[in-house]
């Protein structure tokens, strides 16, 4: 393992992976220091990031300057200050400076502090990491220092249960052979613990401080990248050369676990850490109504110029004409001309009527959301009250999209599950042990047979047990507390009388044939396993009398019933995703050797002797147990001779000393070994879920949003949870990696056909049908898919399909072939994507983000989940087990998965009809009241006079109108949160745009224009040939009729349109009237217009108008005429039956039984090979470190030879063992107990 592989750069080449000019040596900050690369605009820049990070986004610096930059990119408010620009001309300013500089300062303070605020947070996160302590070698001695003051080549000392600060190459560790173990769950979600291992060579020699001072070793590796699961590098050191892979390094975020200390070389620092160059941008998110808004800017501006221009040159004309009939007037029109004032009329008109777009709106855009944001954080049903932990809004900015969701990108580890493992069935002998009930199996020929279950259920533990059997029944729990439930009655019986040999037999495999390591502290047994899976197996067996005591290199003993045991080992056939499998092969007390298999039920079915008297039920007791998605594993057993194990075991030593096609030839000699098998049973483990999981998805289905899984767990494992939480249902079709290769081959060729290309003949199928799919592939399958599309060029001939129509370039055959990808799984009812990396989740987001221009939502709980809750649309982070990055990083934080289902479906729709509502108002009253400025213009010749004194275009947005439309923004239900939840089909409206979009906008702007023309003419009808008693006919109090017309019409209007009514609303509807008229008496005023004549144009207009009988009869009349074709609208909907959503509601309620929301606790998964679901660890467990003995300490001693001490130091006695790949060899023939503490809590 220590030389260097002479075909690694070779097949580096082929891979394409990075080539090795990264260099690192040891103990060498200056030279590190001194290397520079090229950076932008010809600078340069160290080339080795230092550890400190940095996410947020501003500066003392640069915050005014980039947050205005950012702010601009925002078309509306490049509009506002085109306009205020424009208003500083006085030649052609037609309204008050404050009318528009005042609002658009607020509106870029309001956002300013909310950007700023969530900046600071940013800050306080970044400070908090990089001020984390940490040992770094300095001197010739290891000093206290922070994460921030770590380099590349520093050499760096962890204790047990720190984080790892970068990513290192492990140099030594206090554990036997230097192991470490370390927990990933930060990065890959996976709570199970995984084992690095120092090279021989830096185990034996690095064994002082002073060793670790002198060491001079040079690291040539891969440039830094994001491929989380591969390192490729080299060791040189004292002229050797030693080969450096994956399980050598410790990546940045991992904790130390059951490790005392360990040492490590920083390789990549700060940025250039795998997991950071996986975490991404932060980005500015904008929801689709706020680009669509960006554009209705631009069109509205587009109309606003060209109403501009004719307004403009009507001016010209009419100027000219009036110069002709009044010649006498010549003497005023001396020092101008006709084109001249048409041109000062075009940008008088741009700015009288660039309140159109009111920037009012914006603001109050801004408080909607808070709001609708603190509804979020105040909803109990969304409080997680075992925690303490409520919902959170940490974006106050997205809540109309969480209305519009059409995917959602899960992480399954901590997302859907809670990562605890429960032992809930076994099959024994013609027996189905489980809890409480009377269950019926109908047999084979239709006969009923009556089973007795007899578990009660488990409940949680830790693994932390008294040596004593107590018939107690513990699961597993990665974080958890102990506890202890009622006795076992039926199946701890069945034990304790021992009268049937094969449940002796079963319940003894189970406490042999595994690779779980034990401790032992006081009287406690402490467990530590590969997966959980193996670990609940284990702590089944022990509740029920066969107790785990200990393990050698060579026996392991255990507690049968009181009487101790122990088993000599012969040999351990260790799992790994192609066998499905492990075996471990015993000598018992008595002499007979016994081989003990465990694994899927479809590798160890097929490998029975024959069919044995209980093996239909058996296979009938499997689909049941898969039918409640339950994890299931077969157990089998079998009996050999001297003679037949001398031959396999002479074989089995010769392959292990194989240089060449070892593994091959291990893997012919398990085959054999394995055959010939007697079932013993089948267990049935659950892999427990979120509370809600299942009706929350089935929920989501309902509202037409499709649920994908993107895990780092593996295939096995998935599918099991996508089983168990109603994502996959047995009557789907499921699409693995080779018919996804032909699916999109097909459906290329018929795209082919479709466009009518010669080159594709018309005999294929149709690729895609009507029946149920589920998508479920790898990362690597994927990762071709997303970089190169190799994997179709091997398998299809899509290549040359897609060159027979032209396409040579190969980004865009790339592009392609991508878009095939995604139609394909689009097209399926649900998608797992197993052993993801960070980047590639992100990838997947992305994709379909850019083909399918949806609305994306993704959630998860770990630091693996960050780049894509970033990438998504909307980011929802679980505030789980696994840190905080996720949730730091998130728009939305919640406690649980099932509480998405009232985050979208209640709060997201309710935001969104509530911001639609609110928009399609907002411009109906400006239009409404504003767009008389162009009638006024045809009867003012065209000059560009105001309507409306100064003070009413300022205030009928602020406040006249402002709060009725607010009430909707903040208050508006069609229908309550429990008929929300019970029609999860009302979801569809925000997806389909239906309550904003531009053809509402188009009805919008005419029902404004409607309203200031009959708002404008009639009050002009009425004052042309009449003056009121009081002689009440200038242009002020037609001024303010036409206003009171236009506002009481918008306010009637608006009231026609509230479903929902509190006495808020009634309250903010009289507040607007009655602030017109506080407002209106006090810009009116005598007074104020003697203070300040040129700001207070309108001295008692209001009064002197509204008290005549004849304006208010007219206002009453212009009313009446605005109100009427709504009304007629609203009844011809009621008789013709186009009735509102909320009718149709309760039409259906009546007609159908209300549904409930819980659903079913089983559901069908089909076929007989559906039913496997054999998790145990994602890779080779610990057979190879258990046989050599590398991880096992001698009882009684506390360090062995290559065992390092806290301080650093060896002991010299004994032998080093021989390397994993080696043969086995005995080492130390006493009783020995691992050096594996608990699982930590």
């Amino acid at each position: 393992m220590d030389g260097q592989d002479p075909a690694l750069g070779c097949e580096q080449e082929q891979k394409g992976q990075p080539a090795f000019t990264w260099e690192v040596w040891a103990n060498n900050r200056a030279h590190h220091e001194r290397l520079r690369k090229k950076s932008a605009f010809c600078w340069s820049k160290k080339k080795y990031a230092g550890n400190a990070i940095k996410t947020a986004k501003y500066n003392v610096l640069t915050f005014l300057p980039l947050n205005l930059y950012e702010q601009l990119h925002r078309m509306a408010n490049v509009y506002f200050v085109f306009v205020i620009l424009l208003q500083t001309f006085p030649e052609i300013s037609t309204l008050p400076w404050y009318a528009l500089i005042f609002p658009l300062s607020c509106l870029l303070t309001i956002r300013a502090l909310r950007d700023l605020l969530d900046d600071i947070g940013r800050h306080q996160s970044d400070r908090k990491i990089n001020s984390r302590p940490c040992e770094i070698l300095s001197g010739g001695s290891f000093c206290w220092k922070k994460w921030c003051d770590i380099c590349v080549g520093d050499i760096v000392r962890l204790h047990k249960d720190s984080l790892v600060p970068a990513d290192m190459l492990l140099l030594c560790s206090s554990e036997p052979n230097s192991l470490c173990y370390v927990e990933t769950s930060d990065i890959d979600g996976e709570t199970n613990l995984k084992f690095r291992q120092a090279l021989m060579v830096t185990h034996q020699e690095l064994t002082s401080e002073e060793s670790l001072a002198a060491f001079d070793g040079k690291v040539t590796c891969e440039e830094p990248n994001s491929r989380m699961h591969s390192f490729t590098g080299v060791l040189q050191w004292r002229g050797e050369t030693h080969a450096l892979s994956g399980e050598r390094i410790l990546l940045r975020g991992c904790k130390l676990r059951n490790t005392n200390t360990c040492y490590g070389l920083v390789i990549y620092a700060g940025f250039d850490t795998k997991i950071m160059r996986n975490c991404g941008k932060i980005k500015r998110k904008k929801t689709k109504l706020d680009r669509m808004m960006d554009r209705l800017v631009v069109i509205i501006f587009l109309v606003l110029l060209a109403t501009s221009l004719c307004l403009a040159i009507a001016s010209g004309f009419w100027a000219k004409t009036f110069q002709e009939k009044h010649s006498y007037l010549a003497a005023l029109y001396q020092h101008t001309t006709p084109a001249k004032q048409a041109f000062f009329s075009f940008w008088g008109f741009t700015i009288l009527l660039s309140v159109i777009i009111p920037m009012s709106m914006y603001i109050t855009f801004e408080f909607i959301y808070l709001v609708n944001s603190y509804f979020i954080n105040w909803d109990l049903e969304m409080y997680y009250a075992v925690k303490d932990i409520p919902a959170k809004a940490r974006s106050t900015s997205l809540n109309d999209q969480l209305g519009q969701v059409e995917y959602i990108f899960s992480d399954k580890t901590g997302t859907l599950t809670q990562n605890i493992m429960s032992f809930k069935k076994c099959c024994v002998n013609g027996t189905i042990y489980a809890w409480g009930t009377w269950v019926g199996l109908g047999g084979g020929g239709g006969e009923e047979v009556v089973l007795l279950f007899m578990m009660y259920p488990y409940a949680l533990g830790t693994g932390h047990e008294n040596k004593q059997p107590s018939g107690l029944v513990l699961t597993q729990s990665c974080h958890g507390g102990k506890t202890l439930d009622s006795s076992n009655v039926g199946l701890r019986e069945a034990a304790h009388r021992d009268s049937d040999p094969v449940l002796r037999e079963f319940l003894r495999l189970l406490a042999i044939c595994h690779t779980v390591m034990v401790e032992e502290r006081g009287d406690q047994l402490v467990y530590q396993a590969a997966s959980p899976d193996e670990e609940a197996l284990v702590l089944a067996a022990r509740s029920l009398g066969y107790i785990f005591l200990s393990r050698t290199q060579d026996t392991i003993t255990i507690s049968e019933l009181g009487v101790k045991r122990t088993y000599q080992v012969l040999a351990m056939l260790d799992f790994n995703s192609d066998r499905k499998r492990m075996s471990v092969l015993v000598r018992d007390p008595q002499g007979a050797i016994r081989l003990y298999t465990k694994g899927a039920d479809t590798v160890i079915l097929e490998r029975l002797r024959g069919r044995g008297p209980n093996q239909d039920f058996t296979e009938r007791a499997l689909d049941h147990f898969a039918e409640e998605t339950l994890r299931t594993l077969c157990l089998a057993s079998k009996e050999l001779s001297e003679e037949e194990y001398d031959e396999w075991g002479r074989r089995h030593r010769m392959a292990n000393i194989l240089l060449q096609g070892r593994a091959c030839e291990l893997d012919r000699l398990y085959e054999e070994m394995e055959q010939d098998l007697e079932l013993l049973g089948v267990t049935a483990i659950e892999d427990k879920l979120q509370e809600g999981v299942p009706e929350t998805i089935q929920l989501l289905k309902l509202g037409n949003i499709k649920v994908w899984v993107l895990t780092g767990d593996k295939q096995e494992t998935a599918m099991n949870v996508g089983y168990a939480c109603k994502l996959l249902t047995g009557d789907m079709e499921i699409l693995e990696e080779k018919e996804v290769s032909e699916i999109l081959e097909a459906y290329r060729v018929r795209s082919n056909n479709i466009s009518g290309s010669d080159c594709v003949s018309q005999q294929h199928p149709e690729p895609l049908c009507h029946k149920k799919r589920a998508l479920v592939i790898s990362g690597d399958f994927l990762d071709t898919i997303l970089q190169k599309g190799e994997v179709l060029q091997k398998k299809g001939q899509l290549w040359q399909l897609l060159s027979c129509r032209g396409t040579t370039d190969p980004q865009e055959q790339g592009s392609l072939v991508e878009k095939a990808f995604v139609d394909l799984a689009t097209s399926c009812q649900a998608v797992i994507c197993c052993r993801v990396t960070p980047k590639q989740k992100a990838l997947i987001v992305q994709l379909v983000k850019k083909h399918k221009k949806v609305t994306t939502l993704a959630i998860g709980d770990g630091a693996n989940d960050v780049n894509m809750i970033k990438t998504a649309d909307i980011g929802v982070g679980i505030s789980g087990q696994e840190g905080v990055q996720a949730v730091q990083c998130s728009d939305y934080a919640l406690a649980q998965f099932c509480y998405l289902q009232r985050l979208l479906l209640v709060h997201g729709r309710w935001g969104y009809l509530r911001i639609c509502k609110f928009l399609r108002y907002f411009f109906y009253k400006t239009f409404a009241g504003l767009v008389t400025q162009v009638w006024f213009a045809f009867h003012s010749g065209f000059t560009a006079q105001p309507l409306y004194e100064g003070w009413f275009l300022t205030l009928y947005n602020v406040f006249y109108t402002a709060y009725p439309v607010l009430s909707v923004g903040l208050l508006e239900q069609d229908v309550s949160a429990k008929k929300s939840l019970q029609f999860p089909e009302l979801y569809t409206i925000g997806q389909q745009d239906k309550l904003f979009n531009y053809r509402i906008f188009c009805v919008t702007l005419l029902h404004g224009v409607s309203t200031s023309l009959t708002s404008f003419y009639i009050t002009l009808w009425a004052f042309e040939d009449h003056v009121g008693s009081r002689t009440v006919g200038d242009y002020e109090s037609f001024s303010v009729t036409v206003a009171t017309s236009a506002l009481l019409s918008v306010l009637v209007e608006i009231i026609l349109d509230t479903k929902f009514w509190t006495a808020f609303s009634f309250l903010i509807v009289t507040a607007s009237l009655l602030l017109f008229c506080l407002l209106s008496f006090l810009t009116q005023s005598i007074d104020a217009f003697r203070i300040a004549p040129a700001v207070f144009r309108f001295p008692d207009a209001t009064q002197n108008a509204l008290t005549d009988p004849y304006v208010l009869l007219v206002v009453l009349l212009s009313l009446v005429v605005n109100t009427i074709p709504s009304l007629t609208i609203r009844s011809y909907n009621a008789i013709t039956g186009n009735t509102s959503i909320q009718q149709k509601i309760c039409w259906k309620a009546r007609q159908e039984p209300e549904p409930s929301v819980e659903l079913r606790t089983h559901v069908p998964r089909g076929s007989f090979h559906h039913r496997s679901s054999y998790a145990f660890s994602h890779q080779e467990g610990y057979a190879g470190l258990i046989t050599h003995g590398e991880s096992l300490h001698t009882k009684g001693t506390h360090t062995s030879k290559g065992t390092h001490t806290s301080k650093g130091t060896h002991t010299s006695k004994g032998t080093h063992t021989t390397n994993a790949t080696c043969a086995t060899t005995p080492l130390h023939p006493q009783e020995t107990t691992p050096s594996w503490p608990s699982h930590h809590s």
